[in-house]
């Protein structure tokens, strides 16, 4: 499928006749294919082939009265400059206290990158399920599936919780390190680790992605092991 994508996108400057050697030079990604966000159109590079239309891809070193400064001193004007900041995808919590056992803060143990069993649930945070919580993002599919799953799962979890004596659930340690240390192996060897991107945070580790086939999730999240949890009563 990225084969084709790629065959796609040089179809596509060729028709629009993009033979400019430094227009090329700027629109030829220097990392792997997938790595960054795959942009699903046929409408970005003829827009970028427009007579009226400049790629500048030199860093700003300053907004001026003008425009921008870019790297090398050179002024460019501009009529108005829109911030594309880009995701906070890293960032689960944003703004949201969660408090856990022992008023612990899900904030303190996520400092070093957010991470939960299945991608729904934390120790130390009992009866706390997650949606579209780490890692289970994706490269390709639908969100949507995985999702569904979270909530099948979710639902088996309530089920429990709802038998006489049992107040709360909290996965065990152990099984929840296990997982993510899976995880993290496995996204180490895809190509999300090949460059700078919102799937990962500053130091590299991919935070956001699932690092396997959307069927796979569905059949380790399809049963609700009990065995996985400290039950309390």
């Amino acid at each position: 499928m990225l084969a084709k994508m790629f065959e796609l996108r040089t179809a596509q400057l060729r028709r629009r006749h993009i033979k400019d050697p430094e227009l090329r030079a700027k629109l030829k990604p220097a990392y792997p294919l997938g790595c960054k966000r795959i942009l699903f159109t046929n409408e970005y590079l003829p827009a970028l082939a427009q007579p009226d239309v400049d790629v500048e891809t030199r860093r700003i070193r300053e907004i001026t009265e003008k425009g921008v400064r870019v790297e090398d001193g050179t002024e460019l004007e501009a009529d108005v400059l829109v911030y594309g900041t880009g995701f906070a995808a890293t960032e689960f919590l944003g703004r949201m206290q969660v408090r856990g056992l022992g008023g612990r803060s899900l904030q303190d143990e996520w400092s070093g990158g957010a991470r939960a069993y299945l991608g729904m649930t934390v120790p130390g945070f009992p009866n706390l399920f997650c949606v579209y919580g780490p890692n289970t993002n994706l490269g390709a599919g639908s969100i949507i599936y995985m999702i569904e799953r979270q909530a099948r799962y979710i639902r088996q979890a309530v089920e429990r919780l709802t038998r006489p004596g049992v107040s709360y659930l909290d996965v065990r340690p152990e099984v929840e390190d296990s997982y993510d240390r899976e995880v993290q192996q496995r996204l180490g060897r895809s190509v999300w680790t090949a460059c700078t991107s919102w799937y990962r945070q500053a130091d590299g580790r991919v935070t956001t992605n699932w690092p396997g086939l959307v069927t796979e999730y569905d059949r380790r999240t399809r049963r609700f092991d009990v065995a996985d949890y400290r039950v309390a009563g």
